[in-house]
């Protein structure tokens, strides 16, 4: 006997999760309902069958094929619009006019006795036999009525309360003999129990109800689809499922990593190679799909996740649905009852309400509060650019395909021959990425030069030289498993806001330049890259005294980049030094804070143990600086910038140093003690970088490590920022705790406070009200400087739904105060 399988419905009751798959694809605990029903119909022995198609045919059939996989025969009947239960069957009669064969639905979970079935139908001799069963609520499906002996008396489709008179119902589920083709016309739409078995049972053909013991769940709605993952995972539905049973109820599926301190609390699924990181906590019901990453502190319970997915740090998801290729990024929500669609971005701490429909290819920003379902709404991000690049979690946000097209915008808007140069750090990401970067370039006509593992100001000083332009792929700081690709000018520094969004456009409008067969641009890899950078400093920094100082330094090279340059460099200045950790660890391109704060201390105690004159830490890309005093002590970032700047001034007693306006301002006193004065800049590092490279410059930092010595180069440049430093301690013979001791203590804290992107407008005016006849600087954001100097400064983040605070004082608890005066004018205005 053969099969037949209706696939054809479009789930309209089950959108979003049927927007871009059709009904028979929806997983129930890691695989498609109808493969659940093809592998029932194998265990019956109906190995031959024909699947009714229509609605995102294409898709079934590229998914099961010709059924070999499965070990059946299967072929397909496709509808050209939709032609009803009966009518779809009939569209298959030619595969089936030989026989009886057996009809069901692909998109219901049984376990029915199909044998039992057919043979009732035999031995009544029936010419239709429908399968019945008893549910507590038959609203939503015909009822019917039979006898002693097991006749069909009576039909009724979705009745009301008022008309329901039995639970048991039609199942969908029929035996037929092929005679009952002649009741069904052709290319009409026809139902069986609307139209054919009123026919039949008026005409007094034999059509029986057979009453099936077992499970059988119509999956129609979001409530019964959740229901069934529950039903199969309890086992209260006899189907396989992939995997091993690592513990009582709970299911592990070849491949998957769960990290021996994750919860798993079954009855549960992990799919295939998904990855369950510690600190998470998974509960009951909870079906995890294929090459799912779940992170470190989720919290996931009855949740039902799709293929693909990554479930961010600290996100809760409870009863709810998640569609394929999805991203839930950090502190998110989403509730009970919430479906999100395939290929979405929940944004960090936004909360998803229960009952919300997020249709597939939308974003909800961070922060956002979701109470309404999002349909035709992008909720699009408003820039491409973060600080530091294109930034995100590599292969979630940031995949091979995006660098292709952002690649293809970059260089879309440069001249066709122009030269960019690439380069990247160490990590195995990077590198990937780096190789879709320069393949886009050289498709869009323009010359590559790569530089390979380079230190960032490497790459930046080997831009200047002659390319349009480059780009670095790095890891993100302090976030192992994120990336940025940063973009830069003809002089190696950050694109300009103007450039940005000039690229933003071209990325958005996808308008990519192609090259010709003959235009396709020439791949470089050039020489000496690291003698000539060094060469270039030590020609350029004032080297003077150094040789002659005796100085004794330690420096920790992060197993970074940096070492690949410090070897030839150090040996060039002369000085006596110790080098730690100068190996690349691929495993390790970041550090997390902690680990930077450990691997700082470690350098104090091997500086005050070997009597060094100082320690410096390199980040792991070489572009940031952190320094240790002569007795082992941590120098904070934020102080770092202030010994740098009042050795500087002390030497130089003219000129202007660039620093952002969210500094200290004893910065402009250290300044203006030595004659020099502070020119304040925006928090952008492309406006930090640019007046740090104009004329008259003597400095520029940012309190975070990062320096800028304008004498060589306008950027951030750890190694620049060192030479400098050995320079002016070795002809000023002062240690660095003594700098540090002469400069008055600073008092500015920073809060972060989440504020949706329709708000932001709406929150500055509000400050700017609030400042009233306060002096208001708008260099950045708003600055509110209080008539006893105080000041506060609210900048709006430009990438995130976030709002930055800044409070200096005469003391913690001053600014403090000052700090949430301002944080309740900014909560107020957002909510």
């Amino acid at each position: 006997m053969k099969a037949v399988v209706m696939a054809g419905g479009e789930g309209t009751r089950l959108r979003p999760m049927t927007s871009s798959m059709p009904k028979p694809l929806l997983p129930v605990v890691n695989r498609p309902i109808m493969e659940h029903v093809l592998r029932l119909l194998k265990r019956h022995g109906l190995n031959e069958t024909v699947v009714t198609v229509q609605f995102l045919a294409s898709l079934v059939k590229n998914y099961f094929g010709d059924g070999e996989e499965l070990g059946m025969e299967l072929t397909y009947a496709n509808e050209e619009k939709p032609l009803g239960t009966a009518g779809s069957v009939k569209n298959a009669e030619e595969a089936l006019k030989d026989d009886a064969f057996l009809v069901i639905s692909g998109d219901a979970l049984t376990d029915f006795d199909l044998t039992d079935l057919i043979n009732f139908h035999k031995e009544k001799g029936s010419l239709v036999t429908v399968c019945l069963t008893r549910v507590p609520n038959p609203l939503e499906f015909g009822i019917t009525i039979v006898d002693e002996e097991g006749k069909v008396e009576r039909f009724l489709e979705k009745p009301t309360w008022g008309q329901v008179f039995s639970d048991t119902v039609n199942t969908g589920i029929y035996v037929m003999e092929p005679e009952v083709f002649d009741y069904v016309d052709p290319d009409v739409p026809v139902d069986w129990s609307g139209d054919v078995f009123p026919q039949l049972m008026k005409e007094g053909k034999p059509i029986y109800g057979y009453v099936a013991e077992g499970y059988w769940e119509d999956v129609g709605t979001h409530e019964s689809y959740v229901k069934a993952q529950a039903d199969v995972l309890e086992r209260k539905v006899d189907v396989d499922i992939d995997g091993f049973e690592i513990s009582p109820g709970v299911w592990v599926a070849e491949g998957a990593e769960v990290h021996p301190d994750a919860v798993l609390r079954g009855p549960l699924y992990v799919g295939d190679y998904a990855k369950i990181e510690a600190g998470a906590e998974l509960r009951e019901h909870t079906v995890v799909g294929s090459n799912v990453v779940v992170k470190s502190g989720a919290f996931l319970h009855k949740a039902v996740v799709a293929d693909n997915v990554y479930v961010g740090p600290h996100s809760n998801l409870r009863g709810c649905v998640v569609g394929k290729n999805t991203d839930i990024m950090r502190a998110a929500r989403i509730e009970d009852g919430a479906v999100i669609g395939d290929e979405c971005l929940v944004g960090e701490e936004s909360i998803i309400q229960g009952n919300v429909r997020v249709y597939p290819f939308k974003t909800i920003e961070a922060g956002a509060f979701v109470n309404t379902s999002v349909i035709w709404e992008s909720r699009g991000q408003a820039h491409l650019f973060g600080a530091r690049g294109v930034s995100g979690i590599l292969n979630v946000e940031i995949t091979p395909e995006l660098a292709v097209r952002l690649a293809g915008a970059y260089a879309t808007t440069l001249k066709k021959g122009s030269t960019v140069t690439t380069a990247r750090d160490h990590s195995r990401g990077a590198r990937a990425l780096k190789r879709a970067v320069i393949s886009a370039l050289q498709a869009s006509a323009i010359d590559v030069r790569d530089l390979e593992n380079v230190p960032l100001p490497v790459a930046r000083q080997q831009t200047a030289r002659g390319s349009a332009g480059g780009i670095m792929i790095r890891t993100t700081l302090g976030v192992p498993d994120s990336v940025d690709i940063m973009f830069f000018d003809g002089q190696g520094a950050d694109l300009s806001q103007g450039s940005q969004r000039k690229l933003d456009r071209v990325f958005a409008r996808q308008e990519y330049r192609r090259a010709f067969p003959g235009e396709i641009g020439d791949l470089h890899f050039p020489s000496s890259v690291f003698d000539s950078y060094t060469g270039s400093l030590l020609r350029n920094v004032d080297i003077t005294g150094i040789a002659d100082s005796g100085l004794k330094v330690v420096v920790d090279a992060s197993n970074g980049s940096a070492g690949l340059v410090l070897p030839s460099l150090l040996g060039k200045l002369g000085v006596d030094s110790l080098t730690i950790n100068p190996g690349l660890d691929e495993a390790r391109p970041t550090e997390s804070a902690d680990m930077r704060r450990s691997g700082l201390v470690r350098l104090g105690e091997i500086v005050a143990s070997s009597r060094a004159a100082f320690g410096v830490r390199f980040d792991p890309v070489g572009e940031r600086l952190s320094l240790v005093d002569e007795k082992g002590r941590i120098i904070e970032d934020d102080r770092a910038l202030l010994v740098m700047l009042d050795l500087i001034a002390a030497e130089r007693r003219s000129g202007r140093v660039a620093l952002p306006v969210t500094t200290t301002r004893i910065a402009e006193q250290v300044a203006a003690y030595h004659g020099t004065q502070v020119e304040w800049t925006t928090t952008s590092p492309d406006d930090l970088t640019r007046v740090g490279g104009e004329e008259g410059a003597i400095f520029g930092g940012d309190g975070k490590g990062g320096f800028i010595v304008p004498e060589f180069s306008s950027v951030y440049d750890g190694t620049a920022a060192f030479v400098r430093l050995i320079g002016l301690v070795a002809r000023t013979q002062l240690t660095l705790s003594q700098i540090d001791a002469r400069i008055p203590r600073a008092h500015v804290l920073k809060r972060d406070l989440a504020t949706p992107w329709a708000v932001k407008g709406l929150v500055m005016r509000r400050v700017v009200e609030a400042a009233g006849d306060r002096f208001v600087d708008t260099t950045d954001g708003v600055r509110v400087v209080e008539t006893d100097g105080r000041w506060v400064m609210v900048l709006p983040d430009p990438a995130e739904a976030v709002t930055h605070l800044w409070a200096e004082g005469p003391d913690d608890a001053s600014a403090q105060a000052l700090l949430d005066e301002w944080a309740a004018v900014v909560d107020s205005a957002g909510r």
